[in-house]
C-alpha cells in the first residue's frame, strides 16, 4: 500500500471533561476519495479540523508524506497543501465568484497600492471552473445570487485550485438536491483524477459508496473500521458505526485496510 499522504496517529483532542477524540487514527492515501463516516458526536469534524489546522490536538501526531507535522493553523496546512470546505463554505455573499476563489489569495497589480488585478482573478477562476466542469451563469455576480449547488461549487474550486495534497469536504452534498449532488460527486471524482486526495464527511452511506475507494469509521473518538468501498455495503457501514458490527484490531471485514 502507498504511504499515507496525510496520516493521524492516536490523536486525543479533549474539551474541558469531554473526549472528542480518544486516540483516533485516520489516513488519506495519494490520489484517492476517502470517506470519514461515523454517528453523532463520533469525532469526525473534530478530526478535521485537527489535520485542516483548524484546532491542535491534545495528543498523537498528524504526518504529511510519513513526516510529522505541526500545523500552527489552516494557513500552515495550506503551506502543506492542505484545503477544507465546510458546511458554510465561508463564501463571501457580497463578491463575485472570481473574488471567492481568492479569498486571502488576491492578485494584484501594484502589490504596495493594494491595486487588485481583477482580469488576471477573472481568467484564473474562469479556466478554474472549466477545469472542473463547473458552469456559472456569470462569473462577475454575487455569490449571493447563485444556487446551492453553484455556490458550493464556487468553495470546492477555491480549494482544489489551491490544494496540492489533498481536500477535506464536510457534508457537500446535505443541502443541495439530486441533480446538485450528483454534480458535487463528479467534480470529487474529477480532483481524484487529478492526483490530490479527496476526504469526504458525510451522513449518506449510498453517496458514500458511490465515490469512496475506502471509508474508515469513527465511533466513540477512535477509528474502529477501514473498508475498501467495493467490498462493503450500507448495513456493514451502519453496524460499524453504532457497534452492532464488532471488528477486531480496528478493521473490518469487507475489503478492511
Amino acid at each position: 500500500m502507498a504511504e499515507p499522504v496525510l496520516e493521524a496517529r492516536g490523536v486525543i483532542k479533549r474539551y474541558g471533561h469531554v473526549l472528542a477524540l480518544d486516540g483516533a487514527d485516520f489516513s488519506a492515501l495519494p490520489g484517492e476519495v476517502v470517506a470519514l463516516i461515523g454517528d453523532n458526536g463520533a469525532g469526525k469534524s473534530t478530526l478535521v479540523k485537527v489535520l485542516a489546522g483548524a484546532i491542535r490536538p491534545d495528543g498523537g501526531e498528524v504526518l504529511v508524506d510519513g513526516a510529522p507535522v505541526h500545523l500552527a493553523g489552516p494557513l500552515d496546512a495550506r503551506g502543506h497543501g492542505i484545503e477544507a470546505v465546510y458546511q458554510d463554505l465561508a463564501l463571501a455573499p457580497d463578491l463575485d465568484a472570481a473574488a471567492n476563489l481568492h479569498l486571502g489569495r488576491e492578485l494584484y497589480l501594484i502589490p504596495f497600492l493594494r491595486v487588485l488585478d481583477r482580469r488576471a482573478m477573472r481568467d484564473r477562476a474562469i479556466a478554474a471552473f472549466a477545469d472542473l466542469g463547473i458552469e456559472l451563469p456569470d462569473v462577475g455576480a454575487p455569490v449571493a445570487t447563485l444556487s446551492g449547488g453553484q455556490r458550493q461549487s464556487v468553495a470546492v474550486a477555491r480549494a482544489v485550485a489551491f490544494a496540492s495534497r489533498i481536500i477535506f469536504m464536510d457534508e457537500p452534498t446535505a443541502a443541495l438536491g439530486v441533480v446538485q449532488r450528483g454534480r458535487v460527486l463528479e467534480t470529487m471524482r474529477r480532483v481524484r483524477d487529478r492526483g490530490v486526495s479527496v476526504v469526504l464527511v458525510s451522513h449518506n452511506m449510498p453517496e458514500v459508496l458511490a465515490v469512496a475507494d475506502r471509508i474508515e469509521v469513527l465511533r466513540m473518538g477512535r477509528r474502529v473500521a477501514a473498508f475498501t468501498a467495493s467490498r462493503t455495503s450500507v448495513e456493514e457501514l451502519v453496524g460499524a458505526m453504532t457497534g452492532a458490527l464488532e471488528m477486531g484490531n480496528g478493521a473490518g471485514s469487507g475489503g478492511a485496510q
